[in-house]
């Protein structure tokens, strides 16, 4: 795929065929009602095909299914070796498909098919992998007692996880999910973004092919209002677990409070900062991280380093080389290898994206950018945009644009540096450039965020847990940790003659 053409992209994507019912019970099915929606390239607005429209009574079955599942241990109590194995079979088929995957990701939600091919596809493939290998290595534990007692502390699946997942990273947001809550042993009900559902439904399909059993990964396409709130207050789903706004986030909390108190665990907005302080030695670098940490993916990501703070003695020169990048970072056709960003996922957050650069244009000081544009009069593209000296208290750094908008604020001191990154609602992640290892440590102790890199930006790994802090949410993906929130700790207490 590395050295595909746009005219092979363009020929391996015509020649899709795209899935669009929902998956309940192990088989595709309408929704109950008939209706469907149209899935849309927000590349070119054709419209890719018609997906299932599922409400209340279509989660209802799907939670059902999950729960029935559940209650018979076809998957919950299956070795360990044996759940391992079907999983493992998931990751063959999934790398067996990169193309296909990546095809729908880009088409679906206008990402570069080149970075979902590198990025996205192979690390679904990964984290169901490095996930999957946890399954029989995760030891429970044996509690120090007295002699004629035995206490052992047990980690076990909840039963039912309803997920509801985000457009700006369709496939590995539905793995980042899935594959934690499988390990250990629930079943899952997803609904993916109503933008974005096509990947997901593939990787229902691939999951049913390496063995998943019946009702244990389901997938239920529809609208917020109406699939997501029934999945929200549904009194029969033991855990949300949700990606996507803060505002939407609290509602999942309040759903759980009208319902049956299941946990909800939110990651949601950001805003991240990220400090450019003058004694980093290599500011090319900086430039280079600081440009992907805003652009990559059109802007549309949750920890974007969309607050660049910069040591004032060297802002000037700095801002002129991210002009510099920003300008080679222009939109193109997703599916030209050759273009440096893709489109943004519809014509609302476009429009939403441009209001805030309307009113930024009157408020600070637009350096590059600032545009809408179309290739071939088609299409949502924005142009990778730069404000310089833009008052802290502008909404410009204030308010999560989720687009190519990036806001240069400078700073004199480094507490001020900090005091400025702090004064957020969110506290997702943060970048620190500098060369000095006693500044990095006490600046990364101090910012408030559930992620810090220090000269680079956005740094993550199966290894290490990701979420925020603030109104970012809580609770973590990936990692150990995340089986945390997807399983309970039981405590079985024996009697025994000593």
């Amino acid at each position: 795929m590395l050295d595909y053409t746009h005219e092979d992209w363009k020929s391996r994507a015509a020649g899709l065929s795209f899935r669009g019912q929902a998956f309940i019970d192990g088989k595709f099915v309408d929704a109950t009602s008939g209706k469907t929606f149209d899935s849309i390239n927000p590349a070119t607005g054709a419209v890719l095909t018609q997906v299932a429209e599922c409400d209340e009574e279509d989660i209802n079955r799907a939670v059902a299914a999950g729960r029935a599942a559940f209650e018979d241990g076809r998957w919950s109590r299956m070795a360990p070796g044996d759940r391992k194995a079907v999983m493992l079979k998931l990751v063959d088929l999934i790398r067996d498909n990169l193309e296909e995957m990546a095809l729908l990701d880009s088409l679906d939600m206008g990402k570069l098919v080149t970075d979902a091919a590198t990025i996205d596809a192979p690390g679904s493939a990964h984290f169901f992998q490095w996930y999957a290998e946890t399954i029989d290595k995760v030891y429970d534990e044996v509690a120090p007692t007295g002699p004629g007692d035995l206490a052992l502390v047990k980690r076990v699946p909840l039963g039912v996880i309803g997920a509801v997942t985000p457009w700006n990273f369709p496939l590995d947001m539905a793995t980042w999910k899935a594959a934690a809550a499988l390990a250990a042993g629930n079943s899952v009900v997803l609904k993916p973004a109503e933008q974005s559902p096509l990947s997901a439904l593939r990787l229902a399909e691939l999951a049913a092919e390496a063995g998943v059993p019946d009702g244990v990964f389901n997938v239920v396409p529809g609208f917020g209002v109406t699939a997501g709130k029934a999945l929200g207050l549904h009194m029969d789903v033991d855990c949300l677990a949700f990606t996507g706004s803060t505002a939407i986030g609290k509602m999942f909390m309040q759903y759980s409070g009208e319902s049956n108190l299941k946990q909800v665990w939110p990651e949601t907005g950001g805003k991240s900062p990220n400090l450019i302080f003058a004694d980093c030695e290599d500011l090319d670098s900086a430039a280079d991280m600081a440009a992907f940490g805003i652009f990559f993916n059109q802007g549309e990501v949750c920890s974007a380093n969309s607050r660049l703070y910069v040591e004032r003695s060297v802002k000037d020169a700095f801002v002129e080389k991210l002009i510099a990048r920003a300008q080679a970072m222009q939109p193109g056709d997703p599916l030209d290898p050759a273009s440096k960003m893709g489109a943004i996922v519809d014509e609302k957050q476009t429009k939403g994206i441009m209001r805030f650069v309307e009113e930024g244009k009157k408020t600070a000081n637009l350096v590059t950018g600032g545009e809408r544009i179309t290739l071939d009069g088609k299409g949502c593209f924005v142009q990778p945009t730069i404000f310089d000296d833009v008052d802290h208290d502008n909404p410009l750094a204030r308010d999560e644009i989720f687009g190519p908008v990036l806001s240069v604020i400078p700073f004199d001191t480094e507490d001020q540096a900090v005091t400025m990154a702090n004064d957020s609602v969110y506290g997702l992640a943060a970048s620190v450039w500098t060369d000095n290892l006693s500044r990095a440590c006490r600046v990364s102790d101090k910012l408030m965020a559930g992620t810090v890199s220090v000269n680079t930006v956005d740094a993550l790994s199966a290894m290490t847990p990701f979420g925020g802090m603030k109104q970012s949410g809580f609770g973590r993906d990936l990692s150990l940790h995340s089986l945390e929130k997807y399983t309970a700790l039981k405590t079985t207490w024996i009697k025994y003659k000593a």
